[in-house]
């Protein structure tokens, strides 16, 4: 029960913080230019991707040139190489954008989550370690997603199990990434962000879950993108870390 408390606690951030935009909405149209700069970039590298998708899985499957359903067999690679793309773009959308927006989001954070004695860094110093970082996130992504993609052809366990396993992983990862700017501005390092969000599982998959589902619906994700970083503030500051030391300056990377 406590889980299901948990969860539908993380799933409220996320609300909370479509209630802080809805009532700044300067804010929000400030911290909706990154995400749709994220979401050009997106689109224009799916369109690339479906375009080529067929000679992309002719180059990967050389061993079908004899078959007498390559065709087919090909065609199907095409749509799995697209699916798959798409996933990846979602699951990446809110790192690239907080990347690309890194001046808005540290700014918004800040205004959701006043922090006394913050030392604010400018944004071309925390830019690389934020690029490091969001890397680092990706590869464990791709460590936990590259397998339950292969398993998603599995009969079955591919169309209930897998997609259930995949909005978990993908959700707690958004967690991850959307709850940096305001650990981060409480001097917490990496390893620490992974640990606190381990220990308070059920609210990081309830608020990652949520905003993972959302973000599957191309133009919603460019509108909640904002809300997602004034969630995620509200909840380092209510829930995750809501009682932080001193924040010391971060360091230069």
């Amino acid at each position: 029960m406590r889980s299901l408390r948990d969860f539908a606690s993380g799933v409220g951030f996320f609300f909370q913080g479509l209630g802080w935009m809805s009532r700044h909405g300067r804010w929000w149209l400030f911290g909706l230019i990154p995400a749709v700069i994220a979401f050009a970039v997106y689109v224009a590298a799916l369109i690339l991707l479906g375009a080529n998708a067929r000679e992309v899985a002719e180059f990967f499957t050389p061993f079908a040139d004899s078959w007498s359903w390559a065709d087919l067999f090909r065609t199907l690679v095409g749509i799995a190489i697209f699916l798959g793309g798409l996933a990846l773009a979602v699951l990446t959308f809110a790192a690239l954008t907080l990347v690309i927006g890194e001046p808005f989001y540290e700014r918004l954070s800040a205004e959701v989550d006043p922090l006394p004695g913050a030392v604010e860094q400018p944004w071309w110093r925390t830019l690389p370690r934020s690029i490091r970082d969001s890397l680092i996130t990706l590869f464990y992504v791709l460590l936990f997603t590259v397998p339950l993609f292969f398993l998603g052809f599995v009969p079955v366990i591919g169309q209930t199990v897998v997609p259930v396993l995949g909005a978990f992983v993908s959700g707690f990862f958004l967690t991850v990434e959307l709850t940096t700017l305001a650990l981060e501005r409480r001097g917490v390092p990496r390893k620490e962000r992974f640990a606190l969000l381990r220990r308070n599982m059920g609210v990081t998959l309830g608020f990652g879950v949520v905003g993972f589902l959302l973000f599957l619906v191309p133009l919603v994700a460019i509108v909640a993108m904002p809300a997602a970083v004034a969630g995620a503030a509200l909840l380092v500051r209510t829930r995750i870390a809501p009682n932080p030391p001193t924040p010391l300056p971060p360091t230069t990377p």
